[in-house]
């Protein structure tokens, strides 16, 4: 780290810590001792109002909090921030209503010349072929919100008033998905975000114990209705790898001796939903159990070969 960037990022330390000691500058910069003599140094040349208390429980002191310098990147910052954004680029509903443009233009103004060169080199060589956003969304900013918020939400999900706890957003296969607790079902569910036609924040209590749920402990959450009925599939490698790239909280891979099986429930209205997505796989998945949906899946590719 150059000491221009070690510097800044020691005035933002300083100015929350208040009162500190050279062996907190020390292990939150791995500078040595003389080093951040020299920091601290340069850091009172540059206006900083510290001084030093001597003794057994002395220390450094902050007299004031100091206005810190704008916000600069290094060249390895700027490069990952231009390709997050690229990244962005295929959503035309972004939370909060802003814009991809909009964040782009700030983003391009606050570079040098030399950087946006760079930059400019980085559009014509480094490319994401990506799935763009499909549907809108108009509730997303309410949904995150209320995620952001804890707050319950009252929906219309296609025809029917939900009341329901958001718990993760996410985007996959270009559309907003979003895990909530239905409160009045008392079951995790997953709603298409483009299928919420109104939400509207409520003034039901939400339920604490899923205050910190994140999504790497979501799909743990997730529990099948009482009507939902279970599925088993053999997979092989090429299948394994489909199912990395995309699956839901209702599935999961079990190993049993050298074979891979693809387990899981789907409720009964959504056969079709599942017909589709074992579609993907291909050879590469066989279908063991239900009975039922093994002759839907044949229905499915009779079908399909019936339209070539």
């Amino acid at each position: 780290m150059k000491k221009a960037e070690r510097l800044n990022m020691m005035l933002k330390f300083i100015n929350q810590k208040k009162r500190f000691t050279l062996s907190d500058l020390m292990d939150e910069f791995k500078i040595s001792k003389r080093t951040a003599l020299r920091d601290i140094a340069s850091l009172e040349e540059m206006g900083a109002p510290i001084y030093v208390e001597y003794g057994r429980n002395g220390g450094y002191y902050l007299l004031d909090q100091v206005k810190l310098p704008p916000i600069s990147f290094s060249s390895q910052e700027v490069y990952a921030l231009y390709i997050s954004l690229q990244v962005l680029e295929g959503f035309m509903d972004l939370p909060f209503q802003v814009t991809y443009e909009s964040i782009h233009r700030k983003f391009n103004d606050a570079l040098s010349d030399q950087q946006k060169e760079k930059i400019k080199r980085i559009k014509n060589r480094v490319v994401f072929y990506q799935t763009k956003q499909l549907t809108k969304c108009p509730c997303l900013e309410t949904m995150m919100t209320a995620i952001i918020e804890n707050k319950v939400l009252k929906i219309r999900y296609r025809d029917a008033v939900r009341f329901i706890q958001p718990l993760v957003i996410y985007a996959l296969k270009g559309h907003w998905y979003c895990q909530s607790f239905d409160m009045e079902k008392r079951e995790y569910r997953v709603f298409r975000c483009d299928r919420v036609l109104h939400a509207e924040v409520t003034e039901k209590e939400p339920l604490k114990e899923l205050e910190d749920v994140t999504m790497l402990n979501s799909h743990a959450l997730w529990q099948p209705s009482t009507k939902a009925i279970p599925f088993k599939c053999l997979l092989d490698s090429s299948g394994m790898e489909i199912f990395q790239a995309e699956n839901y909280p209702s599935m999961r891979l079990v190993q049993e001796g050298e074979h891979t099986y693809l387990t899981g429930t789907y409720e009964p209205n959504e056969l079709n939903f599942i017909v589709s997505y074992l579609s993907r796989f291909g050879k590469s998945l066989k279908v063991l159990e239900p009975a039922e949906l093994k002759k839907h899946m044949r229905d499915y590719y009779i079908d399909l070969i019936n339209n070539l």
